[in-house]
C-alpha cells in the first residue's frame, strides 16, 4: 500500500459478518477491541486474569467514546468477554494475540489457539518487536500465522505492520484491517522492529544523545521534533520529504547536491548508551517537561490531539 496514505474515511459496519478475539485484555488488546466492534465486528475478547477482564469493559468503552469522536456512525458490533480461550477462538475470523513480549508465553498461546481455532481463522501476533521467524515455530501451520504490529493506541493510529508467508493470508488480513479503516504496510521480509519501531528507535537514539551531549534538554528536544520534522512527517513520509527538498529535479537532486551533506550528518549522529547518568538525565528532564502531570492525563491529551489530527487529515 501507499505508505503516505492517509486513513481511510470511518462510516459503516464494515466487519459485521466477522468474528474477531482478541487474546490479551491488556492496553493494545482493549483498543483493538474497541475498534474491531465499531466497524461492526463480533469481537469476544479473553484474558487468563479476571481482574483484567473485569477491567477490559471500560477501557474498551473509553476506546469507543474516542472513536465516535472521530466517527459518529453507530454500528451493530458486539463485545463478550471470555475466560474460555478454546471457546473464545472457536469462531474467529481473526485472532489478535497481545500477550506480553515473551517468546515462551506467546509460543504457549499460539498451540492453544491453533488447536481450537477454524481452519479459516488467521491467527496474528501485535508484537511489538520479535519477528516472524521467532514465533512461528509454535504452530503446526505456520502460512496462517501473520505478525500485525499496530501503532499505540491501535484504535486512533491507523497503522499497521503485517508480514506472513502466504500471500494469500497476507491479503486477507490487508482486506480485513482495511475494513476496519486501518492503513495495511507489507513488510517484505522480516525485521526486528518491523518498519515503524525502527524509525522511531532510530530518532529517540539521537534524541537521546542529543540530550546526553548536552546539546538541548528533554524539553527542548520535543519540541523541536513536535513544531518541526513531526508535522511534515505527518503529511509526508522522509523519502517523499527529501523528494520534495530536491527542486525541479526531486530526489535525484538532492542527493547530487547535498547527498554528501547528508552523510556528513550520519556520521555524526551518536550512539548513546542508557547508563545511569543518561537514565537520571532522561528521566529528571521529562519531568522537569511534564511539571508533574501525571500519565492519565498527558495521554489524554495525546489523544485529543491525534483525533483532532485525524479529523483534519479527513
Amino acid at each position: 500500500m501507499d505508505g503516505d496514505a492517509g486513513p481511510p474515511a470511518l462510516p459503516g459496519d464494515r466487519l459485521s459478518d466477522t468474528t474477531v478475539t482478541i487474546a490479551g485484555g491488556g492496553l493494545i488488546g482493549t483498543s483493538w477491541a474497541a475498534l474491531f466492534r465499531h466497524f461492526g465486528a463480533q469481537v469476544v475478547l479473553w484474558d487468563p486474569e479476571l481482574d483484567a477482564r473485569r477491567r477490559a469493559v471500560q477501557r474498551v468503552e473509553h476506546a469507543a467514546a474516542q472513536l465516535i469522536g472521530i466517527s459518529p456512525a453507530i454500528v451493530g458490533g458486539t463485545l463478550d468477554i471470555s475466560h474460555d480461550l478454546a471457546d473464545a477462538v472457536r469462531d474467529a475470523d481473526l485472532v489478535q494475540e497481545c500477550a506480553p513480549e515473551t517468546i515462551s508465553v506467546k509460543h504457549d498461546l499460539f498451540r492453544q489457539i491453533e488447536a481450537a481455532a477454524s481452519p479459516k481463522a488467521i491467527i496474528a501476533s501485535s508484537t511489538s518487536a520479535l519477528t516472524w521467524p521467532d514465533l512461528s515455530p509454535a504452530l503446526r501451520l505456520p502460512g496462517r500465522f501473520i505478525t500485525a504490529h499496530p501503532f499505540n493506541p491501535p484504535h486512533l493510529i491507523p497503522l499497521v505492520e503485517i508480514y506472513g508467508i502466504d500471500p494469500a493470508v497476507v491479503q486477507r488480513a490487508d482486506t480485513l484491517y482495511a475494513a476496519a479503516a486501518r492503513v495495511p504496510v507489507i513488510l517484505k521480509k522480516p525485521a526486528t522492529g518491523h518498519i515503524a519501531n525502527r524509525l522511531s528507535s532510530a530518532l529517540w537514539r539521537e534524541a537521546v544523545h542529543i540530550v546526553a551531549e548536552g546539546i538541548a534538554d528533554v524539553a527542548g528536544v520535543d519540541a523541536a521534533l513536535v513544531n518541526g520534522p513531526g508535522l511534515r512527517w505527518a503529511t509526508v513520509g522522509a523519502h517523499l520529504t527529501y523528494h520534495l527538498g530536491g527542486g525541479d529535479r526531486g530526489l535525484a537532486g538532492y542527493l547530487e547536491h547535498l547527498g554528501a551533506s547528508q552523510e556528513r550528518r550520519w556520521a555524526d549522529l551518536g550512539a548513546p548508551l542508557l547508563d545511569e547518568s543518561t537514565r537520571s538525565l532522561l528521566v529528571d528532564g521529562i519531568a522537569d517537561a511534564t511539571a508533574g502531570e501525571d500519565i492519565a492525563t498527558l495521554a489524554t491529551r495525546r489523544d485529543e490531539a491525534l483525533i483532532q489530527m485525524i479529523r483534519s487529515r479527513r
